[in-house]
């Protein structure tokens, strides 16, 4: 038997001592006891270490009984009133296009989780079956809500009045997320004009008017909010082998907009900002990506080998980003782009 080293090896050679007697769930005249006759004690004896390891354990049955197991308990809310408080949503408004499903679905879920009460809106005339999922966990578990409108952001004076209900109901607006936008997948000498302006209908003038009608209502109710608009990293860099010109430069329009309504809102609200900042997430499976697939099935390889994981992204991986650019988290950000992507490889050698 080994010397009695300091009080950090005390309870090496009690294996019975349990996690509850170590961290305090024993009364301390108990741990007392223990502590000072080793303190005072060279070796331990085998009939000690018998008789004082079976009275432990009585006293730790005991502790066990009044007290949940320590991975189990949580922290008193008296002592510890939040954690990571610069996170917190709750009671907060806000308002998601594009959030039937997809990446939209995905941001919204991770507000409400975070307390907030959240709004999407979609052009679908119901919400994909995977919202409804989402929806019916959230209520179980979390303080916020997440609801459904169906709107079409090219139409403006629509999103204007439903924005406006949205604000009026709960007397404050306190953030968007801007994520309604289409793609497609063609050659620039094939494009046709007409396809061009569909799709700066939604990708630039829908989010150019979703985050000027959320931005009147916190101007209103006097909040000084947070916008976030969903570009891509197709906006940053030509992005080899995507043959999108008008959606990468509908998303290029998205970073340039982002930075000026932040310049333009940076102290609109009685000298407080509403801060505006764009995302730009990789390649990210979602339906819309998937049916590109399925239109030309050598694609998803192309991108996969084409960035530094060997994988395209899900929706679920932007859900911190979105959180942090909604929340206190990002106070001193506006006029940003959040890159969120694996960066592209450069192809290796032949």
């Amino acid at each position: 038997m080994s010397l009695l080293a300091p009080r950090a090896h005390a309870f090496r050679y009690c294996p019975r001592i349990t996690a509850a007697a170590a961290f305090g769930q024993v009364s301390n005249n108990i741990q007392h006891r223990y502590l000072s006759h080793h303190l005072h004690t060279s070796f331990i004896t085998p009939s000690w270490s018998r008789s004082w390891s079976s009275s432990s354990h009585r006293h730790a049955t005991a502790a066990k009984t009044d007290t949940p197991p320590i991975h189990e308990k949580l922290p008193d809310p008296k002592k510890v009133a939040f954690r990571f408080r610069e996170f917190d949503l709750n009671g907060k408004i806000f308002v998601v296009t594009g959030g039937g499903r997809g990446l939209g679905l995905a941001l919204a879920e991770a507000l409400v989780e975070a307390g907030g009460i959240v709004y999407c809106l979609d052009r679908l005339n119901e919400p994909d079956k995977e919202f409804e999922v989402v929806k019916d966990r959230l209520s179980l578990e979390y303080g916020g809500s997440l609801n459904f409108d169906k709107v079409d952001v090219r139409e403006a004076g629509n999103v204007d009045r439903v924005v406006s209900e949205i604000a009026g109901k709960h007397q404050r607006m306190d953030g968007l997320i801007a994520a309604a936008g289409v793609q497609l997948v063609q050659p620039a000498l094939d494009y046709a004009p007409e396809k061009v302006m569909e799709m700066l209908d939604i990708n630039y003038k829908g989010v150019y008017c979703s985050a000027q009608s959320c931005a009147r209502q916190m101007i209103k109710y006097g909040c000084s909010g947070s916008i976030l608009l969903v570009a891509s990293m197709s906006g940053l860099i030509a992005n080899r082998g995507f043959t999108s010109s008008v959606y990468n430069s509908s998303k290029a329009a998205v970073c340039q907009l982002a930075r000026s309504l932040a310049m333009e809102w940076g102290q609109i609200v009685d000298g407080k900002p509403i801060r505006v900042n764009s995302l730009c997430p990789g390649n990210i499976l979602t339906p819309m990506v998937e049916q590109n697939f399925k239109d030309d099935p050598k694609l998803r390889a192309s991108w996969e080998n084409g960035n530094m994981l060997g994988r395209l992204s899900k929706p679920s991986e932007y859900r911190g980003a979105a959180l942090f650019a909604l929340s206190d988290a990002s106070s001193f950000m506006t006029g940003s782009q959040v890159s969120s992507h694996s960066a592209l490889a450069l192809p290796e050698p032949n």
